[in-house]
């Protein structure tokens, strides 16, 4: 006698984005039980302003997450990186190019020493990230004691700019997860991400080159925190040293396990990490607009991470559960 299996289910990336539908819902009518209306051009505005930001470091750090690995200093790459380009663009709209290719190959190299060292030399990406990110502060502490360079009324277009409601910033991000998307789904290396993240020993008898892959990640992870960095100095008009005391990394971190990707690697995607990144955005506006304790706004945004992660978790072990002893077919 066979026993017959469960329906189908939603996917955790359709999943994320229902819960981001019931996350707009439930914020909408608490805004309106308060006399506002979340869905106003300027809190719209608000919440798209947010997702730039934190949505290019998030992206980046979706690929390290999927190869089991971590970055703990994009924080800081950014902070770097909103500098290099303030002096170099030095208030000169030609200098724009020169300083965008000058900030996308330090952020590069940053993402390129995080990468070598975890992948190379076997050091845990908690302890390289976290000490490439004392360096860099260390190195912003010591070197400048507030704000430096000039950036061009041009180029501050990038951070302010707006297409309707929506920034341009928010569009360039959008494009930027596009690419990701595709990079992951279409090339070889970005399936090697996933495979990487799975098991790398599987990975690495199978003939994939783990620690070039490793090495990749790495680099793009530190280039989109170097897209962040144009962003900040965009919006400042000048370089910010103290950037990365705004803990840049830790809202992209949840913003990804948010999305759906395994802390562990192997499983998720940066469609997800997009959800999870406009479900913070949403939370923000929701509290500042019910003008919530900034204390309290954080105890709840960390309830809704932690249930989050749990209801990921607990839907791993129903499908592992649901899992028959002996498949006749492979599963889709």
């Amino acid at each position: 006698m066979t026993q017959r299996l469960a329906g189908p289910r939603l996917g955790t990336t359709a999943l994320i984005y229902l819960a981001l539908a019931g996350v707009l819902v439930v914020g909408g009518a608490a805004v309106a039980m308060d006399g506002g209306n979340l869905f106003a051009t300027a809190n719209l505005v608000d919440m798209l302003t947010r997702t730039s930001l934190t949505g290019f470091l998030a992206i980046g750090m979706t690929l390290v997450i999927l190869c089991r690995s971590l970055d703990l200093s994009v924080g800081y790459t950014a902070a770097l990186s909103s500098l290099v380009a303030a002096t170099t663009m030095d208030g000169q709209a030609g200098n724009v190019p020169l300083a965008v290719a000058a900030v996308l190959l330090v952020s590069g190299f940053v993402g390129a020493f995080n990468g070598a060292v975890t992948a190379y030399l076997g050091v845990n990406p908690f302890i390289t990230t976290l000490g490439t990110g004392l360096i860099i502060k260390g190195y912003l502490d010591t070197q400048y004691k507030g704000p430096a360079g000039d950036v061009p009324a041009v180029f501050q277009q990038f951070g302010y700019t707006r297409i309707g409601p929506v920034p341009v910033s928010a569009l360039v991000m959008l494009l930027v997860a596009a690419a990701a998307i595709w990079f992951l789904r279409s090339t070889r290396i970005g399936h090697h991400m996933y495979a990487v993240g799975g098991d790398a020993d599987v990975a690495r008898m199978s003939g994939i080159r783990t620690g070039r892959t490793l090495l990749v990640a790495h680099i793009l992870c530190g280039m989109t925190a170097g897209a962040a960095g144009l962003l900040l100095a965009a919006r400042f008009g000048t370089g910010s040293a103290e950037a990365y005391t705004n803990l840049y990394e830790l809202d992209a971190i949840a913003a990804v396990v948010l999305g759906g990707t395994l802390l562990l690697g192997g499983k998720g995607g940066v469609a997800g990490t997009v959800a999870g990144v406009a479900i913070l955005a949403v939370l923000d506006t929701v509290f500042n607009v019910l003008q919530i304790d900034p204390f309290a706004k954080d105890v709840l945004r960390g309830v809704v991470i932690i249930a989050a992660v749990a209801i990921y978790a607990r839907r791993q072990l129903d499908r592992h559960a649901r899992r028959p002893r002996f498949a006749e077919g492979r599963a889709s």
